[in-house]
């Protein structure tokens, strides 16, 4: 919901909405009849997967030998093909396409592991459940983790995930939590919830008691960063993380997969997400990881058209894709459909100045500034002279901006490309003191 001065004045309210009109079943969406898995990176040597190799529902899938990356199939079946597949910013990655078999195997080498309830099982193998759990930050010695912030709250607008989870896996999410706890050392736990989900939201953590915090209606306040500020009186520094604080966030859904995990001895493949419509009806949608986003539109009579344009994510931080062979990722809280005739252009007219991408900025960011230089590709003095760190891509400076400019997309390849800047002076710096 936005909310705008009647005079003008004021910079507009965007508020999160409850999840009132929010179906209370789920869309299920039957297996895919071909899965497709990402692995980031890219790699010049042979992969372990090849096509015609068999793989059952369960299974930990690893590309490369000396490589912690991995995948769970959702699906059993064929390998179809391992071949490049191209992100975001021109990002990397491997594609597994897998042909689903009508008769469904499960890998048992969870079951097994799972006896051992530990840190290490969960990590070698529940980085690829729904929700995606931070399981590594727990292994840094120089960032001691204290406080685990359990979200119900989805970041961005229209989204309702988090809490159809909260309201239908409690039993999963308090046992999880108990996990959690049990091999993290961790007793600190702060739940964050809706004004309208506390009663709900109470019940979680049971006899063993968590600390309950309301987080604001107003968007962004469910972000981490914000959550951090407002609510834990712990403001992130410039570029700095919420690990490095002692603080780490799980959403509703990633501490219901640990729970579902260990207490049924087999990983879930099955994500919740929220399909938003072009006429911005929602519409709880479960997929296995891996089916392609078409597989959704066609269960759910959406048609998209040549012009349209489909984003993975909410309204304001989402990410377009140009294909919908994309699949569901253990990550992915929501797929919209924009209509084509809906889309606001962008424009590469030059920023007249307004304000009010500065006014809007809940980080206090020079937008103005930083996207000027954040155009002309100089990364470093955005960084270094104008906080473009600071930045917390919540989007909103896009959306008010009155020249169309796409301020978000450029804020968001100025750090990409510093961190690729970053990594490839590292590598360099490790090459050279081995050859010294």
């Amino acid at each position: 919901m936005i909310k705008r001065s009647f005079f003008g004045l004021a910079k507009p309210r965007f508020e999160y909405e409850t999840t009132d009109g929010v179906p209370g079943e789920p869309e299920k969406i039957s297996a895919p009849g071909k899965a497709m898995f990402l692995f980031k990176g890219e790699r010049k040597d042979a992969a372990l997967l090849k096509t015609g190799d068999k793989i059952k529902t369960g299974q930990k899938i690893v590309l490369y030998e000396d490589s912690d990356t991995y995948v769970i199939s959702s699906v059993t079946g064929t390998v179809s093909s391992v071949s490049p597949y191209v992100g975001d910013f021109n990002a990397p990655y491997i594609a597994v396409s897998v042909s689903v078999d009508d008769a469904e195997e499960t890998d048992e080498q969870f079951a097994d592991a799972s006896k051992d309830v530990t840190l290490d099982t969960a990590k070698d193998f529940l980085a690829f459940a729904p929700g995606c759990p931070s399981l590594d930050v727990f292994s840094d010695p120089d960032r001691p983790i204290k406080t685990i912030i359990l979200s119900c709250v989805d970041k961005d607008l229209l989204i309702a995930t988090n809490p159809y989870v909260v309201k239908s896996y409690m039993d999963q999410i308090n046992q999880g939590l108990s996990i959690l706890k049990k091999i993290t050392g961790v007793d600190h736990v702060v739940v964050i919830s809706s004004q309208k989900m506390m009663k709900d939201a109470s019940a979680i953590g049971g006899a063993s008691g968590v600390e309950l915090r309301v987080v604001g209606s107003e968007y962004p306040a469910a972000f981490p960063q914000a959550i951090m500020r407002n609510i834990m009186g712990k403001p992130l520094p410039a570029g700095g993380c919420c690990e490095d604080m002692g603080i780490c966030f799980f959403s509703a859904e990633a501490v219901a997969s640990v729970g579902k995990a260990f207490g049924d001895g087999q990983i879930p493949v099955t994500k919740t997400l929220t399909l938003i419509n072009k006429n911005l009806k929602r519409v709880l949608v479960e997929a296995r990881i891996g089916t392609p986003i078409r597989d959704i539109f066609n269960a759910c009579d959406v048609t998209v058209s040549e012009k349209d344009r489909i984003i993975i994510g909410g309204p304001l931080t989402g990410s377009a894709v140009y294909s919908e062979d994309y699949p569901v990722m253990p990550d992915t809280d929501a797929i919209m459909i924009q209509d084509g005739e809906d889309v606001s252009l962008v424009s590469d007219y030059p920023c007249v100045n307004c304000g009010e991408c500065v006014r809007i900025c809940p980080a206090k960011v020079p937008v103005n500034m930083v996207v000027r230089f954040c155009e002309a590709g100089e990364y470093e003095t955005a960084a270094d002279e104008y906080d473009l760190y600071s930045c917390i891509e919540c989007g909103l400076c896009s959306y008010v901006c009155t020249a169309k400019m796409p301020i978000f997309q450029h804020i968001r390849l100025a750090k990409y490309e510093l961190c690729q800047i970053a990594a490839e002076e590292e590598e360099t710096e490790e090459e050279e003191a081995t050859d010294a």
